[in-house]
């Protein structure tokens, strides 16, 4: 569920975020190379804007951690579902802000872009902690790689196939293939509803809450009614 449901999100949000911003923004693999690019042509307002989309995906993830570390104690629900809120907000507000986006400066297209890069961060950061590194939901060039590595163990002679292995094959192709769900969904979307896509996938981010919690607040109910 953790990994169909952000990949969705994550596919989702680099489509529209390329339609509607002309950047990808799930991940940095991409700017990392523009960066170099733009140093080569000594594009100095560029670079400074590339730095700038590196350095709030670097945030995103870092704030991530910082808040689950900071809540552990409270409870495990709200330390992970915290950065997921966050998200949520700030999705809504690109959402609020964005819906004129054609008249939007290149300034303000570039701060946009760098504010749903934060949140990929705070998503990813929070994914691959649960999961203890296992899920990447916007890094699909590790996760192929990964994935190639592990078929190619399932399928050798000589390794044992194991239900780990088959667990870890299992999750890498549900994330790639929910990623890949999600962008066709993003992209028709945004072909209907333009910006208002944004609001959609808050949406989807909020089932993930619920269905977390949900367990926990129909024992409470069971427990109340029977008391």
């Amino acid at each position: 569920m953790l990994a169909s449901s952000t990949a969705s999100v994550a596919g989702m949000t680099n489509v529209v975020g390329v339609i509607a911003f002309l950047s990808f923004v799930s991940n940095i693999t991409g700017h990392v190379a523009t960066l170099a690019g733009k140093i080569t042509e000594q594009d100095i307002g560029e670079v400074y804007t590339v730095l700038y989309w590196l350095f709030m995906f670097f945030f995103g993830a870092f704030v991530s951690n910082f808040i689950v570390k900071s809540l552990d104690y409270r409870s495990t629900y709200v330390a992970h579902s915290t950065p997921i809120v966050l998200e949520i907000v700030i999705l809504l507000a690109v959402a609020f802000y964005g819906n004129d986006v054609g008249s939007m400066s290149d300034f303000q297209r570039e701060a946009v872009t760098g504010a749903v890069l934060f949140c990929m961060g705070l998503q990813n950061g929070l994914v691959s902690r649960i999961s203890g590194g296992l899920i990447k939901t916007s890094h699909l060039t590790g996760l192929i790689t990964d994935l190639a590595g592990e078929l190619s163990d399932l399928l050798h002679p000589h390794v044992k196939r194991t239900r780990e292995l088959k667990d870890k094959i299992y999750i890498r192709v549900t994330v790639l293939a929910f990623f890949i769900i999600g962008g066709l969904i993003g992209g028709y979307l945004f072909g209907l509803i333009g910006m208002t896509t944004f609001f959609v996938i808050p949406f989807i981010l909020s089932t993930i809450l619920l269905y977390d919690i949900y367990p926990v607040l129909l024992h409470r109910i069971r427990k109340w009614w029977t008391a």
